[in-house]
């Protein structure tokens, strides 16, 4: 077990390990943003509408998304570019607030079939948007890293390599 340990250790020092590893804490820190804005806005009744406040939530957690992801995960810096990182950022972002309002739908039907708590249906509609964020996460992955690449990861790693060998 530890010499796996010590392989993903060493992954995760490569760019493409460090880029998959920012790219998993940004998606986890916006997860928590929308998570907590749809706990708060569903569960103190601020929005008491599931679609609403699955909706709002998920709008929130869009915020930091676009520039942890843009600057800290693919280093990017400047200017966006409109048509080629702004649209496909906010299409993938809609794709996936549309198939977590999908989620939000069945939540709702669920909410109102059954006497549950409120604190329980909170629990559910919250769970609910964060397994309709897990179906997106891969595929966001693989189109933001289209959209940010700057090089390929092979030149990359090239130059990773030989600055390595130099520090030696």
């Amino acid at each position: 077990m530890n010499e796996r340990l010590q392989a993903v250790v060493a992954w995760s020092s490569t760019h493409r390990g460090r880029k998959l590893v920012r790219f998993t804490l940004t998606s986890a820190i916006t997860t928590v943003v929308s998570f907590a804005s749809i706990a708060i806005l569903y569960g103190f009744r601020i929005i008491p509408g599931v679609m609403w406040s699955t909706l709002a939530g998920n709008l929130i957690g869009t915020l930091p998304a676009y520039n942890l992801n843009r600057r800290w995960t693919w280093g990017k810096r400047g200017r966006s570019h409109f048509r080629q990182e702004i649209i496909p950022f906010w299409t993938m972002s809609m794709l996936g607030i549309a198939f977590s309002q999908l989620g939000a739908w069945w939540a709702k039907h669920e909410v109102h079939s059954h006497n549950w708590s409120h604190l329980f249906n909170t629990g559910l509609v919250t769970a609910t948007n964060l397994g309709c964020f897990g179906v997106f996460w891969v595929l966001k992955l693989i189109v933001f890293n289209r959209i940010f690449q700057v090089r390929t990861l092979e030149d990359i790693e090239e130059h990773l390599e030989i600055e390595e060998g130099l520090k030696n």
